[in-house]
């Protein structure tokens, strides 16, 4: 009874520790005049993924391979399908044109890279390497259209420098410590349960580490910030696949089993639905939004019958 109650206290850390990492960041963004979309792209995505970097890097060093590499494919699924599908059932948004022409095509090509770099069985330090190489490549275009498009904030709801820093670091430290504790608790209830690292890490973990980015998606659409919206979706699977599995494999090769390879084959399957559907009319619409939504009911029932 003890690990499943930690297992929530856990994700409850994750979740509030994001939600003030988040505030910080965007408030420290905003006073360097970056765009929102921009912001969604990197601070926001980079901040709502600090759940996965978290428990990826704990599951890497614990050994626990299936859940680091499971946590982030699954997370990517959940971030395509039900971020923006749920996002869009309660508000259709439209689609920002820079994340169409960029970020939407970076996020299936980095995708069939992670599928060329598996296919041999598993992901290696060199691998690793060059994933690394891909963040600081992408980080890099990224940067270059924010400078080229600052803008000026004129919201209310500012956060004083000073205070953003402590909600940073007070975020960071609840999200380390609630990966940790996520971690542990679900490899012991997958050993209780009888399930696989593997299968605990696509669901039930890539579920808990995603719910910062659909919270934070659903309140930017409904304020009517398409481009945070979207961009935090997109942005957290490219951070994911780049910067989180890179550091994981540096630090400890991983093994990839045929399921893994068939969830990324998934994955550059939803990539490129989300990306039709992004597209048709720059606007995703509430029919899109809840088909997305049964594609994911549709891939829990695979994952948990197979």
């Amino acid at each position: 009874m003890m690990m499943y109650l930690l297992l929530i206290v856990g994700f409850v850390l994750l979740v509030k520790g994001a939600d003030f990492f988040v505030s910080g960041a965007s408030s420290v963004a905003k006073a360097l005049k970056v765009p929102s979309v921009i912001i969604g792209l990197t601070i926001v995505a980079m901040g709502t993924s600090a759940p996965e970097t978290a428990v990826s890097i704990t599951a890497s060093l614990g050994g626990n391979n299936g859940i680091s590499l499971g946590n982030i494919i699954g997370s990517n699924i959940f971030n395509l399908l039900m971020v923006i599908g749920i996002s869009a059932v309660i508000i259709p948004f439209n689609s920002d044109k820079e994340i169409l022409k960029r970020d939407m095509l970076w996020n299936i090509a980095i995708t069939v890279l992670l599928l060329v770099l598996i296919f041999d069985g598993s992901l290696s330090r060199l691998d690793g390497v060059i994933l690394l190489a891909g963040i600081a490549a992408y980080l890099t275009v990224v940067v270059r259209s924010a400078l080229k498009n600052r803008v000026e904030d004129n919201s209310d709801e500012k956060v004083s420098v000073p205070k953003a820093v402590v909600f940073i670091l007070g975020g960071l430290a609840a999200i380390v410590f609630g990966g940790d504790l996520v971690v542990d608790n679900a490899s012991l209830i997958a050993k209780s349960l009888g399930m696989s690292d593997t299968l605990v890490g696509l669901t039930i973990v890539a579920i808990g580490t995603s719910l910062p980015e659909l919270v934070t998606s659903i309140v930017a659409a409904k304020k009517g910030d398409s481009g945070l919206a979207l961009g935090n979706a997109v942005g957290s699977c490219i951070f994911n696949i780049l910067f989180i599995l890179g550091i994981a494999s540096t630090i400890a090769p991983m093994t990839a089993d045929y399921e893994i390879i068939a969830d990324v084959c998934i994955l550059i399957f939803v990539s490129i639905v989300t990306y039709i559907f992004a597209r048709s009319k720059e606007r995703v619409s509430r029919l899109e939004g809840l088909l997305c939504v049964l594609i994911y009911g549709t891939y829990s029932a695979y994952i948990i019958m197979r």
